[in-house]
């Protein structure tokens, strides 16, 4: 059963080295609240998994901005000119993925798959290093799933026994990183009594989530 602590104890989770997913899409549906967190206590050689690097001052970015970050795993980076500019200078590795596929490879994370086949960049740069099957006549990349020590997201809603609510777009990457984490932090901004939730509005279940936070 979900946990609800304080901001200092979620950070507490977070140790140096390790590889965190959080949530958002260019910071909207962002824990912003558990992002500031890390970046007071000041957590370094960070591995991140998100959809982006959002702006240089807001989410994901400020954590860029400070050097916190030793490698990010994103589909895009140009909303950041912080994470361009450190990946031309080799001060921090960006690896690419196409959108699609990182979802997808998160969800075999979390799912206890051995990986996912797609035919996305097929004869492109993204196929170096990957091994590739071929399907009734057409060629796959075999793109392997993507786990983290802690994950951080955000929801509309929480009860005490950790069942979430997502507000419209902001659900975005969180239920897949939910499930793909060893450690689920959960920054909400309402938590209420088990129960008050209805079943049928539960987005991402609570056997997901490891700890919650008042947003």
């Amino acid at each position: 059963m979900a946990k609800v602590i304080s901001i200092d104890e979620a950070i507490d989770k977070i140790e140096n080295a390790m590889t965190l997913m959080i949530g958002g899409f260019l910071g909207v549906g962002t824990p912003e609240k558990l992002v500031d967190g890390v970046l007071a206590r000041n957590v370094r050689d960070l591995t991140v998994i998100a959809n982006d690097t959002a702006f240089p001052d807001k989410g994901i970015g400020k954590l860029v901005v400070n050097r916190q970050l030793k490698k990010v795993i994103v589909s895009h980076i140009g909303t950041n000119p912080e994470t361009g500019r450190q990946m031309n200078a080799g001060e921090l590795k960006v690896e690419l993925v196409p959108q699609g596929t990182l979802a997808e490879q998160i969800r075999a994370g979390g799912f206890g798959l051995g990986g996912m086949l797609t035919p996305t960049g097929v004869g492109t740069l993204v196929e170096q290093g990957k091994q590739k099957i071929t399907i009734a006549g057409r060629e796959y990349l075999l793109e392997l799933p993507l786990k983290a020590d802690v994950a951080l997201i955000k929801a509309a809603k929480a009860d005490k026994a950790g069942n979430l609510v997502f507000r419209k777009a902001a659900r975005n990457f969180n239920p897949l990183m939910a499930s793909a984490a060893a450690v689920v932090i959960v920054e909400a901004q309402e938590i209420v009594e088990t129960g008050l939730i209805d079943p049928d509005e539960v987005m991402t279940p609570g056997i997901f989530v490891t700890y919650l936070v008042q947003g």
